[in-house]
């Protein structure tokens, strides 16, 4: 069974950075994507930042500049750096990641149980 497993996240000050990993378990045929999505309390689950196995990247705007989406396709792991934490980036963050398996030729999304993240101001 293919699973996701967050780690990180925390209490952070405004101003702070934290470091948010994702391991994908599993078998695992290959990845067509990895990332991050957020949700707040009373607001709609909204894509953060994702990254193909080749490394092409997209962040939401509100992101840019200060976080930073990496992967290391070896480990079936994404990484999202995240710098100059402001109060508003607090939510629950969720690993998301598109992968072949055997069970699923071209490729189904698996979504993590999250890890949440709160700045203070």
């Amino acid at each position: 069974q293919v699973q996701l497993v967050e780690s990180g996240g925390g209490l952070e000050q405004a101003g702070g950075s934290l470091r948010l990993s994702c391991a994908a378990s599993g078998t695992i045929l290959s990845i067509n994507y990895m990332g991050w999505h957020r949700q707040a309390p009373g607001k709609e689950r909204e894509l953060v930042a994702s990254i193909t196995s080749g490394g092409l990247t997209n962040y939401a705007d509100s992101v840019k500049g200060r976080f930073t989406v990496s992967r290391d396709n070896a480990k079936n792991t994404v990484y999202l750096q995240m710098n100059d934490l402001k109060p508003e980036d607090t939510a629950v963050y969720y690993c998301n990641a598109n992968l072949v398996t055997r069970l699923v030729k071209f490729g189904m999304d698996y979504w993590g149980k999250g890890t949440l993240v709160t700045v203070s101001s």
